[in-house]
């Protein structure tokens, strides 16, 4: 089939690849020419393993092309994807502009039938929205489909080219079809092609990532009482994952959720409530549950050297928010240091793809270390943010002859606190 896809970010970037690794003429537009010309020379702009692979290999084939032409994207498709950024305004609510902007650019440039196809992140309502802008300005027939995406960042290729579940909105049966046929070739392992209205596919993206939300909270929350209890945050996770009923996935506790989606999702679910006339009082409390978690390391830190924070020197382990990304939109380093530069501690950092964002967002204020071992040099206590594995196992006997002193702040709990006291490490967790 020919696609457009309109918008080269995150969502739209792998979408377009994955529809083009099947055989797919995809073309995929953006206005920002820079990024253009990267994805053209066969170069990825965002870190993604596999990405930049699949990239080369379908603009090699011919079957994956970009463009800042947006009207060359719409016109040259059958079906075409919104994939644009959808970013939280200050009151936490949607911002829609760049979808609206599409839409109109779809409306000017359309010259026979077409299928538009949501597939940012978007509130309950806006396909009737999209709708309607397309309607009010061309006389052409077309349909508009909900698609939202599941994706998860450094498993994104994998989540789209085998499913758990695809979500298609949609009433029209000619349209349902079409779909289902775009993506029969991801769900040969029977996983289900489920099919309702626009409105319940806008919710179940939002409603998913609330949930997925919530239990992180949750955690998080039965951590912080463990604290205060003397009880063992990970016994207590075996305890009740070991329930059918409830699960593993998503019971880490930790300093907090970031990234591109959690945050802004909870956020925008809770405003399209409140639009609504309704409360939602979970996620309302997981949202302030997760803002203070990002911060819950930092009265450790402060009580460990009784309040004398100025001029030491903390090294500190990942920076995005989770691992095999670079993004550290929300990320909980991000809070944290911010906290610590305040009381002029000296910081070196270390991630092993994300040091160019961090500074961009720091420059100057922080020292960058290419290697993890580099960070600790004469650092008084260490920092784990970011569970990245190849921070698992290091070398302890290193680390201690490397710091100049020997506190370890564990923000995802992935050493054994008996271990590292037996190395001779000042441990602190979540939650034990």
């Amino acid at each position: 089939m020919n696609i457009g896809v309109v918008g080269a970010g995150y969502v739209g970037l792998v979408t377009g690849t994955c529809f083009a690794e099947m055989g797919n003429d995809v073309i995929c537009a953006d206005v920002d020419a820079k990024k253009i010309d990267m994805l053209k020379r066969g170069r990825s702009p965002i870190y993604e393993p596999g990405l930049k692979e699949l990239i080369q290999r379908n603009t090699h084939e011919n079957r994956l092309t970009f463009t800042t032409n947006v009207a060359e994207a719409i016109q040259g498709s059958l079906i075409v994807f919104i994939a644009v950024g959808t970013p939280s305004r200050e009151d936490g609510a949607c911002d829609l502009s760049h979808v609206f902007e599409v839409a109109r650019a779809i409306a000017d440039n359309l010259k026979e039938y077409k299928i538009v196809v949501i597939k940012s992140t978007v509130p309950v309502g806006t396909a009737d929205k999209v709708r309607e802008i397309i309607a009010d300005n061309a006389s052409v027939e077309f349909d508009v489909v909900s698609n939202p995406e599941f994706l998860k960042e450094g498993a994104a290729i994998d989540d789209f080219m085998r499913p758990d579940r695809v979500v298609i909105g949609a009433d029209d049966v000619r349209v349902i079809e079409i779909m289902k046929e775009l993506y029969r070739p991801f769900v040969r392992t029977s996983r289900p092609i489920i099919v309702m209205e626009n409105r319940s596919a806008e919710l179940t993206k939002y409603a998913a990532n609330a949930m997925l939300a919530a239990r992180i909270s949750f955690m998080n929350e039965i951590a912080n009482l463990c604290e205060h209890i003397g009880a063992n945050v990970n016994s207590v996770r075996e305890g009740i994952g070991s329930d059918q009923r409830i699960g593993f996935p998503f019971l880490f506790p930790g300093v907090g959720y970031g990234g591109s989606c959690f945050p802004k999702d909870v956020k925008a679910l809770v405003s399209t409530a409140k639009e609504s006339g309704y409360d939602m009082r979970i996620l309302e409390a997981v949202d302030d549950v997760n803002t203070r978690q990002k911060s819950i390391l930092v009265p450790k830190i402060r009580k460990h050297f009784k309040g004398k924070l100025k001029g030491k020197t903390i090294a500190m382990w990942g920076l995005s928010f989770k691992p095999r990304t670079d993004d550290m939109r929300e990320a909980p380093s991000i809070s944290i240091m911010n906290q610590l530069i305040s009381e002029s501690v000296k910081l070196q950092v270390h991630d092993p793809v994300a040091i160019k964002e961090a500074r961009r967002l720091f420059g100057r204020k922080i020292k960058y270390c290419e290697r993890p071992y580099d960070a600790l040099k004469g650092a008084h206590a260490m920092i784990l943010v970011t569970e990245w594995a190849e921070f698992r196992n290091p070398d302890f006997k290193r680390m201690k002859g490397l710091m100049a002193g020997n506190a370890i702040f564990d923000g995802r709990n992935i050493y054994n606190p008996k271990i590292m006291r037996e190395m001779g490490f000042t441990y602190y967790g979540i939650g034990q």
